[in-house]
């Protein structure tokens, strides 16, 4: 009830600087060094304000879904706890004008995130979380080192930037990168489809408007700062294309259902990228609202799937829901469809406009050809998934009775906002539209590579589909935690040097008797270990030498 209470006086906040067309901003000076000010800032403008409203209503819905879907858990009250320290970081950094704050809040969400991830306590969630942790720490090790160049322009805001400044290009680009680490951009995208260890009400946040959501936010701020420059857009869009189609690609060969709703999000926030890549911050931003309600929809809809098919994860095995469950079917299919932007949807008025705008835009035509690929993918795993789930046959006969105020409630709130978000958001804020004038024949091309992967995912619903390349991103996963499958046999001979370097020595010490033959009690001569220690040892040693040359 707090956290409905607190979006409904944002959205009340938000009216009113709407109205006013006005920025309060509230600095806390903590000391100052050689005139340049270290401070703590807060921006509230109709921006933050707005994504603070979407960020807390979706999180209320969620804390309400969280009731029902936890209750059989002995330490509920210490996830809720948890969850609620995630959002209040991602509302710290929505308010941030300030490295230091922005940090505040960054490494909030990295923390917390971490405990979320791992809170099933199984070696999937761990691995997973510090898959997460340590890809989310290379952000924070890049905006660590913009505080020099901020240091250099004798300022520590980003909500006033100026190009005349020339280290404020390279504190844009910097943070831009830092970005990309936070929203899972190519190449740092295998952390997203491995947070699925979580329950799913932490995936329904950290898909739909926190985690994922704070690096695409960062650089919205720094665009309405300051133009990127040509360089950071041409990044953009190669990542935002690329992670489009990488995310809807592998998605069209998974079968576990959270899997395929977890590469969804990658898919569209490549999208929200592209739309930044573009020069269309605005826009990006009405995606980013419209996403937010409709994929929180989309996971609290699988979530009940779950608890109604007694966890089942397998969209092969989920047909005839429609009949069984139909209003969380509904509400399932119209939450997919606002993945390909159909019409009277609200990503209908965002996604579909990016689209039309990439045909107009001077932009390069790899990234055209890849978006448009990729809006092809998304329509066909869209209708394979639908095909599986809803409309397939009957393939779980017996179903649990557990349908409740706690799950129907936050279903219906958050599917009002996926029909209706788009239309209620653009008429409120003309500013986050673009006009765009285009033949009906561009148009209907878009349309019409919709249409072919709609028909592509209908036909191939029943093949049996596999993909080790794409199931791990192109191999972007094993470079974390799989690499044994990879490197197996260097890696067996190289496990050794876990325990140290002096370890061969005891092992030879301790396992071979000096009777004149070095030979191990198992027969196998020794010296393959140690000679692969030395060589390691040595290469490193080389290394050093020609670096302090």
């Amino acid at each position: 009830m707090l956290l409905f209470s607190y979006s409904i006086s944002m959205f009340m906040l938000s009216y009113l600087f709407l109205s006013l067309s006005g920025t309060v901003i509230l600095e806390f000076e903590l000391f100052s060094l050689s005139t340049s000010p270290f401070t703590f800032s807060l921006i509230f403008d109709k921006v933050s304000v707005s994504f603070s409203m979407v960020v807390t209503l979706i999180s209320g819905s969620v804390f309400f879904f969280s009731n029902k879907y936890m209750e059989e858990d002995p330490f509920s009250t210490r996830f809720i706890w948890i969850l609620l320290s995630f959002v209040i970081s991602m509302n710290l950094l929505i308010f941030s004008g300030s490295v230091f704050f922005l940090l505040l809040g960054w490494d909030g969400l990295g923390i917390t995130s971490f405990a979320l991830i791992i809170y099933y306590e199984s070696s999937e969630s761990q691995m997973a979380g510090f898959q997460t942790l340590m890809i989310n720490r290379i952000g924070d090790v890049i905006i660590v080192l913009s505080v020099f160049l901020f240091c250099c322009s004798g300022q520590f805001t980003f909500f006033a930037l100026s190009d005349s400044v020339f280290y404020m290009s390279g504190v844009v680009t910097l943070l831009c990168v830092a970005a990309l680490t936070k929203s899972a951009q190519f190449p740092f995208s295998s952390w997203l489809p491995a947070a699925m260890a979580a329950p799913t009400p932490v995936s329904a946040l950290v898909h739909s408007s926190t985690l994922v959501t704070a690096g695409i936010f960062l650089i919205i701020r720094l665009s309405y700062s300051m133009p990127l420059s040509a360089s950071v857009s041409g990044l953009l869009l190669l990542c935002g294309s690329v992670t489009c189609l990488l995310g809807g690609w592998a998605a069209t060969f998974e079968n576990d259902i959270k899997k395929v709703i977890a590469l969804s999000t990658l898919s569209q926030l490549g999208v929200m990228v592209f739309s930044l890549g573009m020069n269309f911050p605005s826009l990006g931003l009405f995606h980013l609202y419209t996403h937010a309600l409709f994929k929180a929809l989309l996971f609290l809809a699988a979530g009940h799937i779950l608890m109604m098919t007694f966890g089942n994860q397998d969209v092969r095995t989920m047909g005839g829901l429609g009949l069984s469950m139909p209003f969380t079917s509904l509400m399932f299919t119209v939450s997919s469809l606002c993945l390909i932007g159909a019409p009277f949807m609200s990503a209908f008025y965002s996604k579909h406009l990016i689209l039309e705008l990439m045909l107009k835009s001077p932009i390069n035509l790899v990234s055209v050809v890849l978006m448009l690929f990729a809006t092809m993918m998304t329509a066909k795993y869209v209708f394979r998934t639908l095909k599986g789930v809803v409309w397939g046959k009957t393939g779980i006969p017996l179903l649990s009775g557990c349908s409740d105020i706690f799950s129907f409630l936050p279903v219906a709130i958050l599917g009002v906002g996926a029909v209706v978000g788009g239309e209620f958001i653009s008429s409120v804020e003309i500013s986050n539209l673009e006009f765009v004038f285009l033949p009906s024949s561009h148009s209907g091309f878009v349309n019409l590579i919709t249409i072919l992967g709609i028909s592509l995912g209908l036909m191939v619903s029943q093949v049996q589909l596999s993909s080790y390349s794409l199931s791990t991103l192109f191999f972007l996963t094993p470079l974390v935690y799989g690499s044994t499958k990879v490197f197996s046999k260097f890696m067996n001979s190289l496990g050794v040097l876990d325990y140290g370097w002096l370890e061969p020595y005891y092992f030879i010490k301790n396992k071979f008797y000096w009777g004149g033959l070095k030979v191990s009690e198992e027969g196998v001569w020794p010296h393959s270990r140690l000679m692969v220690s030395f060589m390691v040892l040595s290469f490193f040693i080389l290394i050093g030498s020609v670096l302090v040359y």
